[in-house]
């Protein structure tokens, strides 16, 4: 049994054949019993088309699930979009992504949109939260993932995804408590420990680069991977797009706790590993930490000013901006303002969560490197 199963595929139409030898490679589907019910945690961060790669692609999401019908489960697909947490809300991306598609396999898509109280004492950042409710109808979540570019992660995947389970409408909140990327990362590693899916599988047919998770670009990647292990699941991926773990904050918070190795290449892996050339990335946020460049006071602020001076920020492309306020009406710290149609944001409140940058519907917000990132090379 495999840490992580890679098989190539480059066409939807092909995907059920390269899905089932991925999962048999990670350890097969025999744990599916007959009237076993099935949750398929996916990506509908939002509206978006199948072929834009915003969302994982339908065809993905039918296949699995005619897999696990076919063993006698019954299958339900689901996700708490950026957004409101309601039937019409949601609705609206399910047929935008063209999820309703779904429902043809006799999978039933989500239809309960109640929240509830989580106690985790587990955790060792977040010991409680609400979550989505329809989770707990489920005897077991897999997590239906799309590989895609992220502006405070670096990488949207397998990890990322299961902060789906966050309803949307709370989701900034979660980004203001966590605004640091390692507290965020450390957030989502409890969220991950918390669903425990059984399965993590990959749509990396095509992906998203550049301005994603929303407003990128699709890509071709050409593979449908599979893993019991979210995070390593995600070392592969990153290794494949060609972004280093530490710049995927969810990756080196697993790496501290002992989740997963340094590199891909010591995974037990089937099937081979390979890089995509070229994959435009998000800008990066600097790996350069600057806890303490020298001993003693002096050297904690130098490293706090290091620390503001470098981080990647949002900044509004004017030309692409429709002055939708869809910005600052999100921004968890409040620190976007628009004046005259333009949003303005206030830098000293910016807490860098690129809420406003993940949720622009024009993709007008950018991820940006300061001028000391860009000379220092960071």
């Amino acid at each position: 049994m495999a840490d992580v199963a890679i098989v190539r595929c480059e066409d939807y139409t092909a995907v059920e054949g390269a899905l089932r030898q991925a999962i048999e490679l990670a350890g097969g589907l025999d744990w599916v019993r007959p009237g076993m019910k099935i949750a398929l945690k996916v990506n509908l961060v939002a509206a978006g088309k199948p072929d834009s790669a915003v969302t994982t692609h339908p065809l993905f999401v039918a296949a699995l699930a005619r897999l696990l019908i076919a063993r006698g489960a019954e299958v339900r697909v689901g996700d708490s979009p950026g957004g409101l947490y309601t039937a019409a809300f949601v609705g609206r991306i399910y047929a935008a992504s063209g999820m309703e598609a779904v429902e043809e396999t006799g999978a039933q898509l989500n239809r309960d949109f109640s929240q509830r109280e989580a106690v985790f004492p587990e955790g060792k950042t977040l010991r409680s939260f609400q979550y989505t409710a329809w989770l707990d109808w489920a005897d077991a979540v897999i997590n239906v993932c799309k590989l895609k570019t992220h502006g405070m992660m670096g990488m949207s995947c397998a990890a990322k995804n299961l902060f789906g389970v966050v309803p949307g409408t709370l989701k900034p909140e979660y980004h203001f408590r966590h605004s640091r990327p390692e507290d965020f990362a450390g957030m989502i590693l409890d969220l991950d420990d918390f669903v425990h899916p059984r399965l993590s599988v990959c749509d990396a047919i095509v992906g998203m680069e550049g301005n994603g998770p929303t407003a990128g670009t699709p890509r071709m990647v050409g593979a449908v991977l599979a893993a019991r292990s979210p995070h390593a699941l995600d070392l592969a991926c990153a290794h494949i797009i060609g972004i280093r773990p530490d710049d995927v904050p969810t990756l080196a918070a697993a790496q501290r706790r002992g989740d997963i190795p340094a590199t891909a290449a010591e995974l037990d892996l089937a099937g081979a590993l390979f890089s995509v050339p070229g994959y435009e990335l998000v800008t990066r946020r600097s790996s350069l930490e600057f806890t303490q460049p020298f001993p003693g006071p002096l050297g904690t602020l130098a490293g706090k000013a290091m620390r503001r001076f470098m981080r990647a920020r949002p900044a509004v492309e004017m030309d692409s901006c429709v002055g939708c306020e869809q910005c600052a009406r999100l921004c968890p710290a409040h620190a976007i303002r628009m004046r005259r149609g333009v949003p303005h944001i206030n830098r000293h409140v910016c807490i860098g969560c690129f809420c406003c940058q993940e949720f622009c519907p024009k993709g007008a917000m950018k991820v940006k490197r300061t001028a000391i990132a860009r000379f220092l090379g960071g």
